[in-house]
């Protein structure tokens, strides 16, 4: 038993690398995919939706210390209340300013149970 696993992790390094691309597509991936859904379908929405949203996704991109980001979402979010043109420039700021954006998609392999 002394040298058994306890913890199922076989590789402390291993482990860190996963929880970090966890924590990176539960904050840079979901708020980038929310943005452009956001942005796809901002006729679907309300003002009050969209400022809703544009908040939420700031909070995301400040969890990934994405602090410019998340101050240009912050403001987005505010602005859309006032000015659909002010709220699109802001909202086109952030995006070109995400670094999610200019990453290519990682190919993707089928999951094995």
């Amino acid at each position: 038993m002394d040298g058994e696993d306890k913890g199922g992790v076989k590789s402390p390094k291993m482990r860190e690398h996963t929880l970090n691309q966890f924590k990176h597509i539960r904050t840079c991936i979901l708020a980038r995919e929310l943005c452009l859904f956001l942005r796809t379908n901002g006729a679907a929405f309300s003002v009050e939706d969209t400022r809703e949203h544009c908040a939420f996704i700031a909070k995301l991109c400040d969890e990934a210390s994405c602090k410019e980001q998340s101050d240009l979402c912050s403001k987005a979010a505010e602005t859309v209340l006032t000015s659909e043109e002010k709220y699109l420039e802001l909202c086109e700021q952030s995006s070109m300013k995400c670094g999610e954006s200019r990453r290519p998609a990682p190919e993707r392999t089928a999951y094995v149970a």
